[in-house]
């Protein structure tokens, strides 16, 4: 199965998933309006690596509450929230290049000119690294058009 089809699949059952969760349609928000599954957004520029924030440091930002695995983490957030938060209202990137609105994997993160993209999975990342600069063109113009779309609405097939 290639990376196109597989997002059809998510794309399919994230539909069904989301259309019970009550949520902002610009930002990707679960549970709660958890964003980013509760996964430290600072840490990833400061570590290098996706590390869970406790429920101890929080913050929100356009309608979604952020978890800091430390003080310091919320703090640097909450002077520049935008510099921190995720990409496309952390929904996958690959997936807002292909015109769909598809949930992340915490894990399956790159940063990129100073930017947090995350993606689906693992190999949806792989696809993604393979041309970051021209996917991130596809996915801003393309962003526009989506981001105040319910998840419904983006991956309805035409």
């Amino acid at each position: 199965m290639n990376v196109k089809q597989t997002l059809k699949i998510v794309a399919a059952a994230g539909t069904l998933l989301f259309s019970s969760l009550s949520f902002s349609a610009a930002t990707n928000i679960g549970e709660n309006d958890l964003a980013i599954g509760g996964y430290d957004p600072v840490a990833y520029f400061t570590k290098s690596k996706a590390v869970e924030g406790s429920a101890k440091y929080t913050a929100t930002h356009d309608g979604a509450i952020y978890r800091f695995s430390n003080k310091k983490n919320r703090d640097l957030f909450n002077a520049n929230a935008d510099k921190y938060a995720p990409q496309f209202g952390g929904y996958c990137a690959m997936g807002v290049a292909l015109n769909k609105k598809l949930d992340i994997d915490p894990t399956a993160f790159h940063i990129d000119d100073g930017k947090l993209y995350l993606n689906l999975n693992k190999d949806v990342q792989k696809k993604w690294l393979t041309d970051v600069d021209g996917y991130v063109v596809s996915a801003a113009r393309i962003w526009s058009g989506i981001e105040d779309l319910s998840v419904e609405q983006a991956n309805a097939e035409d």
